[in-house]
This record gives structure tokens, sequence and C-alpha cells, in this order.
């Protein structure tokens, strides 16, 4: 279904945070790839390393062992310039709490990584085509009437579509999302992860997805387990597999909410 040479990869990473007594290991030799096109859901009890692993597949922070590689070339160890170019185009983010500037309308929130990508007289040979297309992904979350709207005037719902049109804006090639719909009800959620799907099918966006809920990935082309910071081996489920294979191996053991 998916080539075999793999667009990200994740070789042998280990992070810890703190010192000495205080030191927590959260990767422990992680190992992780994900085919261009793909969408790979990832399971993992609070502490298994989800956000962490996120976090650095994205350049937002550094391995302190092992090597992130995009088309077989290792980011992780780049100038900060080249990995802060790659967070503002190959990568986009969707985090459970939005992170949308309030005093910005929906539009401005999803121009904002264009406004940082470009110069003062950047901006004014290409904001016109820029806000177009700003307001035709919009459009597309269903935000289309609401572009003028500042985010107190937006539902939780709402807010998310804005971040996912915010984090398309500058075309990347993988969308990393970090519980996107944490803060949504299930029916809200449910059309969040439909539109994910249908910008994976459409349009080809690689999509890697954390997740606690088990009702939302069955549409996943794949579905990863994290314990104690590494991927487990083993119990990688596909596609529509996936529901009969979660409930013979049982939702507490494949996931603690």
């Amino acid at each position: 279904m998916f080539d075999s040479v793999s667009l990200l990869s994740a070789v042998n990473l280990h992070k810890s945070y703190g010192k000495n007594a205080a030191k927590v290991e959260v990767l422990r030799g992680l190992n992780l790839d994900v085919a261009e096109g793909e969408f790979v859901s990832v399971l993992g009890a609070s502490g298994s390393g989800k956000s962490t692993m996120l976090h650095l597949l994205g350049t937002l922070d550094r391995p302190d062992k092992g090597e992130i590689l995009l088309d077989g070339e290792r980011i992780d160890n780049g100038p900060a310039e080249t990995r802060d170019r790659l967070r503002n185009s190959t990568f986009g983010f969707i985090f459970q709490f939005y992170h949308l500037l309030p005093e910005l309308n929906a539009l401005e929130n999803v121009l904002m990584p264009q406004m940082i990508a470009h110069s003062c007289w950047g901006w004014l040979a290409h904001g016109r085509g820029l806000k177009r297309r700003g307001r035709e992904l919009l459009e597309r979350v269903g935000l289309g009437q609401r572009w003028r709207h500042r985010p107190r005037e937006l539902s939780g719902g709402e807010m998310q579509r804005a971040a996912i049109a915010r984090a398309l804006i500058n075309k990347p090639r993988v969308l990393l999302a970090d519980e996107p719909t944490g803060n949504l009800d299930a029916a809200t959620g449910a059309h969040i992860i439909a539109l994910l799907r249908d910008l994976n099918q459409n349009d080809g966006l690689t999509i890697i997805m954390v997740t606690h809920n088990l009702e939302l990935i069955t549409d996943s082309d794949r579905v990863v387990r994290l314990v104690e910071g590494r991927v487990e081996v083993g119990n990688d489920y596909t596609g529509p597999n996936y529901h009969r294979s979660a409930i013979e191996v049982g939702v507490a053991d494949l996931i603690d909410n």
C-alpha cells in the first residue's frame, strides 16, 4: 500500500528530562518509520513518551541520542535556522489546546506562519494571494463564514478547525497532531478526525496522530503503541484489522486512560 522507503524515521531515540536523582527517562530507544501518505495513530499511557516523540519528530526538541531522518537525511542535528525552516515548511502542528492568538481573528491566526516566513516586502508582494489561500482553507474546514471571528467567539471545535487550517497554510508534507480531539466532545472529535482523514486521502498528507481515544483511530492506516518510551514490537495494527485486534488484545492492555 505504501512505499518501502520511509518519509520520516526515528532511529533509536533517547530523551531524558531533569538531572541526577530527578532525571526521568522518557524515550528509551524508540524506533518508528512512517511512509509518505500514511496515517499513523499512536497510543500509549500517560508518560509513555507520545508527545515527546512528536516534538522530536518535528524538530521542536533534540534527542539525547539517536537520529531523525527525513527522506533519508538526518534533520535533528542541523543548525537552528535549518530546523526553523523545516518547522515552518515541512511540518504542520496541531495541539490539544489550539494555541490561537486571542487578539487575532481566525484568518489572521491561520496566516501567522506565513507572516513569520515573509519579510515586510515579501508580505506586501504576496499577502493578497496568501489571504486568498487562508480563506480557502477556512472554507474547507467549515469556517468560511467565521473568518472574522476571534477565538473567544468560536466554539472548541471551531478553534481546532482554525488550528488545522493554520497547520496547512504552508503546505506541509507531514502533519503532527497531539491529542487533537482531547478538549472536544465525541461528536465534534469525530468530525475533526473525518477532516484529517479527508486531508490524508485526498491530499496525500502524511499524518502522525497521538490520541487516547480508541473510537477515533479505526480508520488509521496503522496504529502503534508506545510502552515505556519504545514502540511496542509485534502489536502494530493495520487498517480494518485494528478494531478486531483491539478487542482481542483488550482495550485495557492497549491503552491506559
